[in-house]
């Protein structure tokens, strides 16, 4: 067991504005939305769990972007899943504005209607997660959405599918390998 007291690294002053290469490291997901028949697809690379019961998620989604207005007005989004094989397409998806092209027809992205929700989900994700706005009281200010996760689909197999998690800068790593440490009880 390491010990508290030693010094394990020399360290320099960072700036703090690049601090996400080392604090963003969760799955890059892809945020279909749809108000009447225009509909869209982005790559998300932040948000945060918020609570488990019910379950609450929030993320930013910049005021530029199309899909901020398409999921202001109609409350609802799908967070999918992609897994590494389609860490090319997440990232085009990404580098590309829905305004003036279909990104699903683009990309070659299948989709399927939501269960309880009128968004797409990605029939190539792992995992879609149909979301309906929660609390929009930090919308106006920081463009941060509180949602609630109301139905969640996911693959059967395998049980931890190869995520990518974006670092800034164009870097990326794989969500590696898995393994569990006991808590104490």
């Amino acid at each position: 067991m390491l010990s508290a007291k030693k010094k394990l690294y020399k360290k320099k002053d960072y700036p703090v504005e690049d601090v996400r290469f080392y604090l963003e490291p969760s799955p890059a997901v892809l945020l279909t939305s749809q108000y009447k028949n225009e509909r869209n697809v982005m790559t998300l690379g932040w948000y945060t769990i918020m609570e488990f019961t019910p379950s609450l998620i929030g993320c930013m989604i910049s005021g530029s972007n199309h899909s901020f207005e398409l999921i202001k007005k109609s409350r609802v989004c799908v967070i999918n899943l992609p897994t590494v094989k389609l860490s090319h397409t997440v990232v085009d998806i990404g580098n590309c504005s829905g305004i003036n092209i279909d990104k699903f027809d683009k990309f070659g992205l299948e989709t399927e209607k939501g269960h309880k929700i009128n968004a797409p989900l990605l029939v190539n994700c792992y995992a879609n997660f149909e979301c309906r706005l929660y609390d929009s009281k930090l919308v106006k200010d920081y463009n941060f959405f509180i949602f609630e996760i109301v139905k969640a689909h996911v693959a059967t197999s395998p049980k931890y599918p190869k995520t990518i998690q974006y670092r800034g800068n164009s870097h990326f790593i794989d969500s590696g390998r898995n393994f569990k440490i006991p808590s104490l009880k």
